[in-house]
């Protein structure tokens, strides 16, 4: 069973109600019907229902199952209105503005998320909105999980026929949020990465922090950031099996580990890698899912009070299938924040 298939059996298990904002776009229909016709999922579709139906009735997709909500003829549109003037108030903001923003089908999700009385439990967005158009919502209404210094951004890489990783499945992170992390926000990426790895994937992971150069082969002050990223890790988490800073070929390849790093106790078997920053990452995702054929979840969000997920632009329905059993799954129990409260 491939990992996406393992996920959307363990979503049905414990179904849960993920918003899509999107629900103009025919990727994020598509992705829908499929969705409902699985039964890993419930959906809410927010926007505007003519134009919905229309679509979906257009290319011959049942989404009779999902729930259509209009923002401005909401029920809750008022209540939404003045949640999100409480909540950001002090930020400047106004009921003028909140009227405006709550019929924002991004804006409407994020509110359905906060609503303790509503039924929804995740989001995904990002078909055809920016990553900051997703996130800067979800960070303003949602805020983040305690004790979480840093929202970050990974991938899931599912690569066919792979060797390497955890058969071919990896996280890659930070590809999609913080630009040119310091050394203590690489170490804290790569402690979300690894309790992502491990709650979505379920194996031991494995952190690479990625470099030019390993184990000094070269000296600079990139190289010098993710040295001491790694002694960060190592100070905070000493459980997690980590090495750095390594040459892509030395984390994965066990023969090239032997006499590039000898001594690394990743052994060439690493499945999380830690970009030093996102220049690297985006084209390092993009390479190995175009070139290397793999699926690409992502970016999915960590640090972030309810489960919300980006998605590339470039995704087609079938990556947003994948990324709503993840969202689902991410819902089903606590171990984003070990049982406690969310922040308001």
């Amino acid at each position: 069973m491939s990992f996406i298939d393992k996920i959307k059996q363990r979503a049905k298990n414990d179904k849960k109600t993920i918003v899509l904002p999107e629900a103009e776009d025919i990727r994020v229909l598509k992705a829908t019907s499929q969705v409902l016709q699985e039964k890993y999922a419930n959906i809410i579709l927010v926007g505007n229902r003519i134009n919905i139906e229309k679509k979906a009735e257009e290319n011959n997709l049942d989404i009779k199952d999902a729930k259509i909500v209009e923002p401005n003829n909401s029920e809750k549109y008022d209540e939404y209105v003045n949640l999100l003037y409480e909540l950001r108030k002090e930020k400047g903001m106004t009921i003028e503005k909140a009227k405006e923003l709550v019929k924002d089908p991004v804006y409407y999700g994020m509110l359905m998320l906060k609503d303790n009385n509503s039924d929804a439990d995740g989001l995904v967005s990002g078909a055809a909105h920016s990553t900051s158009d997703t996130l800067r919502p979800a960070l303003q209404i949602l805020k983040t999980l305690p004790d979480t210094k840093l929202v970050s951004a990974f991938f899931v890489m599912v690569v066919p026929d792979c060797e390497y990783g955890n058969e071919g499945t990896f996280i890659f992170g930070d590809c999609g949020l913080n630009e040119n992390p310091n050394a203590e926000q690489l170490s804290e990426i790569a402690i979300s990465s690894s309790k992502s790895f491990k709650h979505l994937v379920g194996e031991e992971p494995k952190v690479a922090m990625l470099s030019y150069s390993t184990h000094g082969s070269a000296k600079s002050e990139l190289t010098k950031k993710v040295i001491e990223g790694t002694k960060l890790l190592k100070e905070k988490e000493p459980n997690i099996i980590v090495d750095g800073e390594l040459q892509l070929d030395a984390a994965i390849v066990p023969e090239i580990a032997k006499s590039k790093a000898p001594n690394s106790p990743l052994k060439g078997e690493a499945n999380i890698l830690i970009f030093p920053e996102l220049d690297a990452g985006n084209i390092g995702y993009k390479l190995v899912q175009r070139l290397g054929k793999a699926e690409a979840y992502g970016p999915l969000c960590q640090g972030i009070a309810k489960p919300v997920n980006d998605l590339s632009r470039g995704c087609s329905s079938k990556d947003i299938e994948g990324v709503i059993a993840i969202t689902a799954v991410q819902a089903q129990d606590d171990f984003r924040d070990g049982g406690k409260n969310h922040h308001d």
